[in-house]
């Protein structure tokens, strides 16, 4: 009797604590943009939290590194400042991004530095060009314009997106919406990367039952041997119940992340918006470290029984919208909860 009556006494503790993390009055935000680039950085109740990068060196947008409220970075270092233990595949996995594999015939996702430069002609670039708003206050924002382009700087689409950044206790959201405007006749052939994509940091990773092999962009192979690598500790589980592995491919309204790094639980979940096409999104949730939205995957998500190929005639445009929800703390947003904060999201 005293056990049950001690876990229910956890029980309730628990739900009260999270609650609460609820309740509370929103942190202040800060956007300070940076003299000498092309940055700007997001506090929250006086902390760090992210930063918008837009240089020309990076073939897209990214907010990189992303910190939860207690200053854990959640997001792998490298490319940009190798941590010791970071993987070092997939250099184009930096910060949180939004682009895709096959947009007519050119791929945005997959590049970055490493690609040589007698192959680039088969990859897009998005260009930042105009700072459309920022703001402080109880959320922050930051509105931008950029191009998809070729590389030879012909427009393929306009995209204007405004990220609003709050938090309050331990937790941490960054809500985007993005709209994308056609210039040129557009196809997003139906691809497996894309769309929203998230890299986290090393200790999120699932732990790796077999040796995993790792090619980069320039054709390098690196394998790591299964049980050689204990810093791994993350799951996923979805909003349908789908955990670990089993949630790449699969259909959900959310998806989390989460394991211990130091001495607290850390978690990343990804809302998906229901007015975003083919919801809900198909999850490109890897063990390794990416986690991505994708709803223009299906025909590899499927096995081929269906695909879904996006096509916007000039002067067309499409919106997508997505919840990024951070926590730190002893525990993490329960399932039931996570419902309820996509419902609300699903109102905007």
């Amino acid at each position: 009797m005293k056990r049950y009556l001690y876990a229910f006494a956890s029980c309730l503790l628990l739900q009260t604590s999270i609650s609460k993390s609820f309740a509370q009055k929103s942190d202040a935000v800060k956007i300070v943009k940076d003299p000498k680039e092309n940055k700007f950085d997001v506090t929250i109740g006086g902390r760090f939290f992210t930063s918008f990068l837009y240089p020309g060196s990076i073939e897209k947008p990214v907010l990189y590194p992303i910190h939860s409220s207690n200053g854990t970075e959640v997001t792998r270092g490298f490319p940009l400042r190798t941590k010791a233990g970071d993987p070092t595949d997939h250099p184009h996995h930096l910060g949180l991004w939004f682009n895709f594999e096959n947009v007519n015939g050119l791929d945005f996702w997959n590049n970055s530095y490493a690609i040589p430069a007698e192959k680039k002609n088969l990859y897009g670039w998005i260009k930042t060009d105009k700072i459309l708003k920022t703001s402080s206050g109880d959320k922050g924002v930051i509105a931008y314009h950029a191009n998809w382009t070729n590389q030879k700087n012909e427009v393929l689409l306009e995209e204007t997106t405004n990220y609003e950044f709050s938090g309050k206790g331990n937790q941490r959201i960054i809500d985007r919406t993005t709209t994308l405007k056609a210039v040129t006749q557009v196809v997003f052939k139906d691809a497996k990367d894309g769309l929203l994509g998230l890299r986290v940091a090393h200790a999120l990773e699932i732990p790796a039952k077999e040796d995993q092999k790792f090619t980069d962009d320039k054709g390098n192979v690196t394998v790591v041997k299964a049980g050689t690598d204990k810093i791994p500790n993350g799951n996923y589980i979805t909003s349908e119940g789908k955990q670990g592995n089993d949630a790449w491919s699969t259909r959900a309204a959310w998806c989390k992340v989460y394991g211990k790094m130091g001495n607290d639980s850390v978690s990343i979940s990804i809302i998906d918006h229901p007015s975003n096409p083919n919801y809900p999104t198909f999850w490109h949730a890897r063990g390794y470290g990416l986690f991505a939205a994708n709803p223009l995957g299906e025909k590899i998500f499927t096995n081929d029984k269906s695909a879904k190929n996006l096509t916007l005639k000039p002067g067309d445009s499409v919106t997508f919208k997505y919840r990024v929800l951070i926590e730190e703390g002893k525990q993490s947003t329960t399932a039931d909860q996570l419902n309820k904060v996509a419902a609300d999201f699903g109102k905007r």
